[in-house]
């Protein structure tokens, strides 16, 4: 094997790692491994030149991108000169680590919530029934306190995205060690 190769082969076995380490945020496998194809490219890349990459097809490529771009871990940008669209990813990996860990608590949040919102809404109608056993009205209120309680923790959570969010992180556990 001579040098280039050796070299694509490093590359390759980098961008596999990428791909692994996304899926430790719940990421695709397709998502990582383009995130790790356009971090190694160090330009940006139109989809035709990732559907070639990947073997996916530009419909699939096209999803992708949106997925990634979603996850704020992937932009599209002008180049002058080149009529396609053109998207790159974050090149910080503490950066990436941020969008990926907002992206994936916020969506628990959320999910969280309207599981909060349903349950709330079951056991205040319970209650009202006139009819309630002092039994049934003691596990209602234990219920009541278990959502509070799970509440509260996702409002912890929220802060400490917020935490993330806002680079805090970064004078509390330093990029690199001093």
């Amino acid at each position: 094997m001579n040098n280039r190769e050796q070299i694509e082969n490093v590359k390759t076995q980098f961008i596999e790692k990428i791909t692994d380490n996304m899926n430790a945020f719940g990421v695709s496998t397709s998502v990582g491994r383009v995130l790790g194809i356009i971090y190694m490219n160090r330009d940006p890349m139109t989809l035709d030149e990732l559907s070639a990459e990947t073997g996916m097809s530009k419909t699939r490529m096209s999803q992708v991108v949106r997925e990634m771009i979603d996850m704020n871990i992937a932009e599209r940008v002008f180049k002058k000169g080149v009529r396609k669209d053109l998207y790159q990813v974050e090149e910080d990996y503490y950066q990436t680590f941020i969008s990926l860990f907002i992206f994936t608590w916020q969506k628990a949040i959320n999910r969280s919530r309207n599981f909060e919102q349903r349950l709330i809404q079951k056991l205040d109608t319970l209650q009202l029934e006139s009819d309630v056993a002092e039994e049934d009205e003691q596990a209602i209120n234990e219920l009541l306190h278990e959502i509070r309680e799970w509440m509260d923790y996702y409002d912890w959570i929220q802060r400490v995205t917020e935490f993330f969010a806002s680079g805090e992180i970064f004078e509390h556990v330093p990029k690199k060690k001093t």
